[in-house]
């Protein structure tokens, strides 16, 4: 699999022509969908969900298909007739890959804040995207781990142990269209001498084989 991380906490994965893109929002580069098969959405905060682009894409390739919980279907009602509703711990496949959805919940931004529900998203068993969420993918041997490393609901040592918990051979930041590049610098130093993996953060359209 060949898999691009783009703006913020767009990742689209690829394989013998098939495209799958997660959480492709406002921020995300266009080309982050060029023909792509199948979409995941993480939850329905609009850094992460940009209906528009979506609805865009599917104008262009009807068969696109959109897999998020039943809480980001109510925002696209626009789209109905290409949406597959998805609760955790369900296996499916989308553009032909394998996923197995986690979690449930947005991680905490305040007491006063009522969390959304959040789906992280383990594609062919290897490469996990966790969404606004530190919910480990309890017996999933993760190869490539995508780590949050900023937010309003975030600190450095939460994204260290969510590392740390899943073990995964390599990590790379998520998350990460909040920080400036002093911002970059210090989490970047951090989660590279804390983390216990191979870490890295990838500038907008840089891949990795998975």
């Amino acid at each position: 699999m060949k898999v691009t991380k783009f703006e913020h906490s767009c990742v689209r994965v690829e394989r013998d022509g098939a495209v799958l893109v997660i959480d492709p929002g406002p921020w995300a580069s266009p080309a982050a969908l060029d023909g792509v098969d199948a979409v995941l959405i993480t939850h329905e905060h609009f850094d992460h969900l940009d209906v528009e682009k979506l609805a865009d894409t599917l104008a262009r390739r009807p068969t696109v298909t959109v897999h998020a919980h039943a809480s980001v279907m109510l925002k696209l009602g626009v789209l109905k007739g290409v949406l597959n509703e998805v609760s955790s711990g369900q296996e499916f496949t989308a553009a032909g890959f394998g996923v197995k959805a986690y979690g449930g919940l947005h991680a905490l931004v305040h007491p006063d804040v009522t969390p959304v529900p959040n789906l992280g998203f383990l594609v062919e068993g290897s490469v996990y995207h966790p969404g606004d969420s530190f919910d480990v993918p309890v017996g999933a041997e993760v190869e490539t781990l995508f780590v949050p490393v900023s937010g309003p609901w975030l600190k450095i040592s939460e994204s260290v142990d969510f590392v740390r918990a899943i073990g995964p051979r390599r990590a790379i930041a998520l998350h990460d269209g909040l920080l400036n590049d002093m911002g970059h610098m210090v989490g970047d130093a951090n989660m590279t001498m804390l983390s216990g993996c191979d870490y890295s953060r990838l500038e907008p359209g840089a891949t990795l084989a998975a």
